[in-house]
């Protein structure tokens, strides 16, 4: 009888380890092994991230994915990615994880997980002085300029009234562009970007007409990654209270890091 038990409990347990699978795979362990990580930046979205003067990627993302390298002990592989493309290549395994002027969102939620959040953001309605607009009933009529896939997209395709027409870009740089030679009356985008505007071009009017939503920016990385989530998490904590994402902020942002929320 004993015997006979213990084969029973030993088939028991082996059934139960094949139905488990094979054991899941530690991202944050294959990454120190590799000795290399993969982020992926924007590249047309200034201070973020974009194109400098001698061509390599420069801007805040930038420098807090050099951050992230530095402080694994790994080296750093910059991976341009647009609006569009950024959470399919994380998907895909081309990036590891997504240093992107992230906003999140219940239904990016449902496919990636997010970290604490790392830099502030909002999303507005830019516009000329002249034109009298100050909630979406005025955007009725106008042509409005916007990135495909960004959260600007998805807010203003919630909110824009019927008669609205909306230009939707592929990437920021041909957003930007649009609304600068007069293809569209209105830009819809983030206070960092609009700053960088009127900044570039100083003889172009415009202001801001109504807040959209406070989008503070986070890191995506796959689903499942518990050891990575946590350390990011730590990581982001380490270098708030460091002070030296303020240092980053000052560079780029030209203020401090505002109180920003954790997950």
């Amino acid at each position: 009888m004993l015997a006979r038990l213990t084969r029973l409990t030993a088939a028991a347990l082996l059934a139960f380890g094949l139905s488990q699978g094979p054991a899941a795979a530690d991202q944050l362990q294959e990454i120190l092994d590799r000795g290399r990580i993969a982020v992926g930046v924007p590249q047309d979205f200034a201070p973020f991230g974009s194109v400098g003067p001698d061509l390599q990627p420069e801007g805040y993302d930038v420098d807090v994915a050099a951050l992230i390298a530095e402080n694994l002990g790994v080296e750093l592989e910059i991976v341009p990615v647009s609006s569009a493309n950024r959470i399919p290549y994380l998907q895909s395994g081309q990036i590891d994880i997504v240093v992107s002027s992230l906003g999140a969102t219940p239904e990016r939620a449902k496919s990636i997980w997010f970290s604490a959040a790392y830099a502030p953001f909002f999303s507005a309605v830019y516009a000329a002085p002249e034109l009298a607009i100050a909630s979406p009933a005025d955007l009725g009529g106008k042509s409005l300029a916007v990135t495909r896939g960004a959260v600007e997209d998805l807010l203003i395709s919630e909110l824009a009234p019927e008669g609205t027409t909306i230009r939707r870009y592929e990437d920021n740089a041909t957003t930007i562009a649009a609304y600068l030679s007069g293809q569209a009356d209105v830009l819809i985008t983030g206070n960092v970007v609009a700053a960088q505007i009127m900044s570039d071009n100083p003889g172009v009017a415009m202001e801001s007409k109504f807040l959209l939503r406070e989008s503070p920016c986070f890191i995506g990385l796959r689903q499942g990654e518990v050891g990575l989530l946590q350390w990011l998490n730590v990581f982001i904590l380490h270098k708030k209270l460091s002070g030296e994402l303020d240092v980053l902020a000052e560079r780029w942002f030209g203020e401090p890091l505002p109180p920003l929320p954790t997950l």
